[in-house]
């Protein structure tokens, strides 16, 4: 098996360093020409209020899931995949702009944001699937491959008994 890590492409890196701050500049110059400079710098502190709002009360909201599912003995994958997101979304509303504001609302609102957790699962699967971790695969799909450190791929039926009571 490799252990040679992806890099991420040049392209990517130079949308991200480059043309996304010139997008940003380029949307405030043209919501500025149209509504003028202070209602531009207030909608970009109106915006931020928002967003602020936003993230704490969608980050409770996610908090108290994960609270739930852990203390019911549930596995909070949704949930841990929502504060991600919700992580994500409010980093990119810490740079100012509307472009990446825009994006961040979209991943923090909770009508959109099932959309991105797919996306995110898809990407964090294909990772996992990609690094031969045992046990990760989709149903069908080679689940009896043995983990580190065992003799063999056989499964052994059992039952467990609780003597505490």
């Amino acid at each position: 098996m490799s252990t040679r890590r992806r890099r991420i492409p040049l392209w990517v890196a130079f949308l991200l360093f480059l043309a996304v701050p010139l997008l940003e500049i380029w949307v405030l110059i043209q919501v500025g020409q149209v509504i003028g400079a202070w209602w531009t710098i207030l909608l970009l502190i109106a915006d931020s209020i928002f967003g602020a709002w936003l993230i704490k009360r969608e980050g409770s909201r996610a908090w108290r899931s994960l609270n739930t599912a852990l203390s019911s003995g549930k596995m909070p994958a949704r949930e841990l995949a929502d504060g991600a997101l919700i992580l994500i979304g409010g980093t990119l509303m810490l740079a100012p702009g509307f472009v990446t504001d825009a994006f961040g609302i979209l991943i923090i609102l909770p009508f959109t944001r099932p959309v991105f957790r797919a996306l995110l699962t898809g990407v964090v699967t294909r990772k996992l699937l990609a690094s031969g971790f045992p046990g990760v695969g989709f149903p069908g799909q080679d689940a009896q491959r043995p983990g580190p450190g065992s003799q063999s791929g056989s499964v052994v039926q059992g039952e467990v008994v609780d003597e505490g009571d």
